[in-house]
């Protein structure tokens, strides 16, 4: 048997241009992580000011920063690994980032999003590179919500070469406002890419997506509606609820994958499981 660990999925309530109380929401699922004994809580994409929120062009912070310093504090006080989405202010450009932070209150590893949707592009810039830090818990990679697109997979398939145990994407699922709760809004949209990866390189993978409804945006009136999930090769170990409403928190026992493969090796791996690289 592997190891065992207890990933927390912080269903977050997210509003839009609303710092101060989206982080202090943040601050209180980093401390229910810890009291559940959760070794990792996964926060959702862009919970400072929200996914396409207008304040990201004028409020994003940089990392680090005041924002991302809190989330460091949280993890440090509560002595848990916590990856968070945030909105980075770098230079003349923002982008839709995440960090991976240790139970010491370190930045041990930073995304930026690349695989940005059209009504995103105005407000984020395009990241350029991908990457996999090695942990006590095991090799744990970073990507964040599209980035896991179907059509999109090559973004997943070099993260997985890097020998990620944990995939953890921070997210935020929308769907129209008149989907209601008992409807699946997404069918196999992310399931069956999650499952695409977890199978083939024997990893898992993990979502956390805030709730709530859009306030300012392109997607103003739209709602992000829960459903966080978690995948390895064997299909789902956990799912939270509907819920576009308030917060929820999900607890999810993964037994870290032990990956033998490695370099030219994982490309003979596929080989031998009958997959050819199509892009899905």
């Amino acid at each position: 048997m592997g190891t065992h660990i207890k990933v927390g999925m912080g269903q977050l309530l997210v509003e839009g241009g609303e710092p101060e109380r989206n982080l202090k929401r943040a601050e209180e699922m980093i401390g229910e992580a810890a009291r559940q004994k959760c070794d990792i809580i996964l926060l959702p994409e862009t919970l400072d000011l929200a996914w396409t929120h207008p304040s990201a062009m004028t409020e994003a912070q940089p990392i680090p920063g005041p924002y991302s310093d809190r989330i460091c504090r949280a993890a440090r006080d509560n002595k848990v690994y916590v990856c968070a989405g945030l909105t980075e202010k770098d230079g003349d450009r923002v982008y839709n980032a995440a960090i991976l932070v240790n139970p010491s209150g370190n930045i041990i590893l930073k995304h930026h999003k690349i695989n940005l949707l059209t009504v995103e592009q105005p407000f984020y810039s395009i990241g350029r590179f991908l990457s996999a830090v090695e942990t006590p818990l095991g090799i744990i990679g970073l990507n964040i919500c599209a980035d896991n697109y179907a059509d999109a997979l090559d973004i997943g398939h070099a993260l997985a070469r890097m020998g990620p145990q944990i995939i953890l994407s921070p997210s935020s699922w929308t769907v129209d406002y008149s989907i209601i709760e008992g409807e699946d809004p997404y069918g196999e949209k992310w399931f069956k890419p999650y499952l695409t990866l977890a199978s083939l390189y024997n990893l898992v993978v993990i979502s956390a997506t805030s709730v709530g409804y859009i306030v300012g945006g392109p997607y103003e009136g739209k709602k992000m509606v829960g459903c966080s999930l978690a995948v390895g090769r064997h299909g789902v170990i956990a799912q939270g609820r509907y819920n576009e409403f308030a917060g929820d928190f999900i607890v999810a026992d993964i037994e870290v994958p032990q990956r033998k493969e490695k370099g030219t090796e994982i490309g003979e791996m596929l080989r031998k499981k009958g997959y050819v690289n199509n892009g899905v």
